[in-house]
Parts: structure tokens; sequence; C-alpha cells
């Protein structure tokens, strides 16, 4: 406990210096403008301003991106409420009861539930990230390269399961991943492979490249054909302080979201839309009037909320401590550290304490300024709500191609992201996940070395895989995950609730 506690106190004394509160600060502010402005994300934005990473310290650069991921699930919700768009995926379930609760005069309560609940749970996941840290880094330092490449298959079938759409698609979307990873050079020999002897392509795709085209460009491009008349709440929004009856009516819900959220956020693939979901399903289950649902329910805004921060929080868990990442974000998130030459895993902990403690520590200040900025300028949320998107879209698109050229000052670079935006659009418009394809790609070098330093050590023996208890447990674990996302009756249950989520 002392331990913990030390830790923590050496967290915030650097996540408190000047620069880093300034970037905690700009990335919760960033955070809420995308999660109120409907069209972009936290994976398009993240993508596009990964380039900027370069020039900041490492500390300072994932504190920024931290916030940003966790203010957009904050800056969601006001969009979900006032507009009845969701700004960000998780906020789907939010529109639900929190625009009734705004056509009947209560977007104030509605909006201030929200944001204390976003508090709560971020401040509750931000102590389960300290505290489940050090005993999964401990136990992560007893992986060897067999066990590791069974966490990361377990990760990408866990991915399959919980994405959206057919579990076909999604398997194949991991291996188009595999596939694109391994274009560029054999980690060994040296040798080209996959290249078509393209000397740009000699080192490998870039992750910025298939980020930025896959979420961020073609993101544009889908927006472009949606219309955006939005329905705001026209009503100056006053008496923002929730009445005691709503707050007795709240409490339940955000522990019970706060819980839900926080396991689920662990889970490879799970990620806050899954816990904003599982939330309103539970809070409904449990209510005593569950007509009142879609109605301006209160506890239909609380939980929710509550736990889509929660699991955007101890999403941080998988990867601070074992390295892998369960949800698109969190590949960017690596794909950050890369940048910095950071290898993710339980090694940070002990080689950079100074980036791990720091950044857990900077989510209680960023969830501190995200209540601030977010109650007083709602009025100021509203007004950005009106700027129409044929103004927002080429902004977004010079910034884009000057972030991708940027990295390594190279045309190419600019002309392959706009391949992978077409690649991006077309899979959308088919229904394929791209996250799952993301994820394959971040994976697929650590994987493979993982492979290979486990066959030599083994000396060629491939049961080494299975003959290692960790190693075979979670095997075993994957394949039962598969066989059940594959059985008829899974997939059926699977496929409504993605059908009402989104």
């Amino acid at each position: 406990m002392w331990d913990l506690l030390s830790n923590l106190a050496f967290g915030v004394s650097v996540a408190a210096s000047p620069q880093n509160l300034m970037l905690c600060l700009i990335g919760a502010l960033v955070g809420t403008l995308i999660g109120v402005l409907p069209g972009l994300g936290p994976v398009a934005t993240i993508a596009m301003l990964l380039p900027i990473t370069y020039g900041l310290p490492p500390v300072g650069a994932l504190i920024m991106l931290a916030g940003i991921y966790y203010g957009a699930m904050y800056g969601g919700s006001t969009t979900a409420i006032l507009v009845n768009i969701p700004g960000e995926s998780a906020s789907v379930v939010t529109t639900l009861d929190g625009h009734q609760m705004a056509l009947q005069g209560r977007a104030g309560p509605a909006l201030a539930i929200a944001a204390i609940g976003s508090f709560f749970a971020g401040c509750v996941a931000t102590v389960i990230i300290a505290a489940a840290a050090a005993p999964l880094t401990s136990v992560a330092l007893m992986f060897g390269p067999a066990e590791y490449f069974s966490l990361m298959v377990l990760g990408l079938i866990f991915a399959v399961v919980l994405a959206k759409g057919s579990v076909v698609k999604a398997i194949a979307m991991i291996l188009v991943g595999l596939v694109l990873s391994m274009i560029g050079s054999d980690l060994e020999t040296g040798a080209g492979r996959l290249n078509f002897n393209i000397p740009e392509l000699a080192d490998g795709l870039g992750f910025v490249v298939i980020a930025m085209g896959v979420f961020g460009f073609s993101e544009v491009l889908r927006n472009l054909e949606v219309s955006h008349n939005r329905d705001i709440v026209q009503a100056k929004i006053t008496g923002l302080m929730p009445t005691r009856e709503d707050l007795i009516a709240a409490a339940p819900a955000i522990g019970r979201g706060t819980i839900l959220g926080s396991a689920l956020g662990i889970l490879p693939g799970g990620g806050s839309v899954i816990a904003a979901f599982a939330a309103y399903t539970l809070e409904k289950k449990l209510s005593k009037h569950p007509e009142r649902f879609g109605r301006g329910a209160i506890e239909g805004v609380a939980g929710p909320e509550t736990a889509n921060n929660a699991a955007s929080q101890t999403s941080f868990i998988p990867l601070l401590t074992l390295g892998i990442p369960p949800n698109p974000v969190m590949a960017l998130m690596v794909g950050a550290m890369t940048i910095h030459g950071i290898v993710p895993g339980p090694q940070v902990m002990t080689k950079q304490p100074d980036l791990f403690w720091g950044m857990i520590a900077s989510m209680w200040f960023g969830n501190l300024m995200l209540v601030i900025i977010n109650l007083p300028l709602v009025g100021l949320w509203v007004r950005l709500l009106r700027v129409p998107y044929r103004l927002l879209y080429p902004l977004i698109l010079i910034v884009c191609c000057i972030g991708v050229y940027s990295v390594n000052n190279a045309p190419t670079d600019v002309y392959l992201t706009a391949a992978f935006a077409l690649i991006g659009y077309w899979l959308v418009k088919h229904d394929f996940e791209p996250a799952p394809m993301l994820l394959g790609f971040v994976l697929g070098p650590l994987m493979e070395e993982n492979l290979r330093r486990a066959m030599l050590i083994a000396r060629g023996d491939w049961t080494v895989f299975l003959t290692r208890p960790i190693s075979a447990g979670l095997l075993i674990v994957s394949a039962i995950l598969l066989v059940i996302a594959l059985l008829p009756m899974i997939r059926k249950k699977r496929d409504e609730v993605f059908v009402e989520e989104g």
C-alpha cells in the first residue's frame, strides 16, 4: 500500500509540471471538441495528431493523447444530449434518454449527471490502473516468447469476438492487418518481402499512413455523404445542477456503470462502446419501471456515460502492463510510443517510471479539467455545433496531409494515405470493421518476433506453445472464444446487439 502511494505521489510530481499540465489541458480541450463535433472520433483525431508528437517529450505526448481519448468520451455526451447525434460512437446509447431529457427542458441535469458520472468513473478507474499495474507487471515478467505469442493471439480473438458485424469478416480484417505488417524487410535476414521491388516500401508501411488513411481520411469521405441537419435544442440551458431526486436516482447507476465499465475496458476488443451498451441494458433490467427508459430516464444517461469513461481509462491497463493494445485507440498509443523508441510492456514500469506513473496521475488532473471545461462552456459547444461540415472538412484534410508529409518528408506517404482512405471507405461501405485490421498491423511484428524466438529456444519444436502451461491456457481460451463466436445462436444474438447499438 505504501509503495502504491509513493508511486502515485511520484506520478503526481511528474504530471504536475507546467508543461505536462498544459499538454493535459490541450488534450482534454481537443478531446472535448472532437467529441462534440459529430463526424470526428478519437481514433481519427489521434491518428491525425500523431506526427505532432515527434517534437514533444514522450511523457507529455502520451499525456496529451490520453487526454484526447477520455476527453472525447466527455464531449460525445454533449452532442448526444443536445442534438441527438452521438459525437462519439460510445455515446450512441446516451441519445436514447439524454435527448429526451433535453426536449423536456432538462438538458442541464442530463449534462451535469453525465459530467459527474464521468468524473467519478475516471477517478475510480485511475485508482484501479494504479493498483493493478504492479501485480500485472510482475506476472508479465514471468512471460516468455511463447506466452507473449499466445497472449497476442488471445487479444486478436477478442477483437474478433467483440467487433461489429460478421465474425468471418473480422477474422479476414485481422489477417489483412498481419499481411500488411509483413511488408518491408525480413526481421533477421533483411531480405525484402511483399514490397514488389518498390523502394518506398523497403522499410514497410508507416503506422501513421494506415491509421490516418483508414480512420482520418475515410471518416471525412463517409461524413460528406451524410446530411448534417442538426436538431439542436434551441432553449437556453439553465439549471445545470441536478435535483436531490436526480442524484438519488443516478447514484446506483453511476456505481454499477463504473464497475462494469472498468471490467470491460480491460478486455481486449471490449472498449467503451460495449461498456456503454452493457450498462444501459443492465440499468433497464434492474429498473422497477423499465418503461421509463427511452423517455428521459436519468439512469439511462448516468449508467452508459459512467461506463464508457471507466472503460476508456482501464483500457490502458493491458497496454501499460502487457504491451497489448485492447482497442484501436490503444493501438495508436503503441504507435506513439514506438515513435519515441519506447517498447510497450512490463519493462516500461521499471525502466521509465516517470512515463508510467506520470501518465496514470495525469488522468486525475485531466478528469478534473474536463468537468471544469464541459459544464461552464456548454454554450460554446452548442455554437460550435452550428458550424457546417462543408467548412470543417477542407481544414481537416489539409491538417492530415501536412501531418503525414511531415513524418518522413515523403510525398509517397501522402499518396499511400489517400489510397488507404479509399480502401477504408470501401471496407466500411461493405460492413468490414477496419479496427481489427489496425490491431493486426500493430501486433503483427511483435507476434512474428515472439514466434521466432519461441521456435529458436525450442529448437523448432512447435509443441512449446502447448507444453508451457500459461501459453496452453491462453490458446485454449482463444479457441473456446472463437468457437462460441461462430455458433449460430451466439452469432444471431450478437448481430441483434450491434444492430441495436449502431
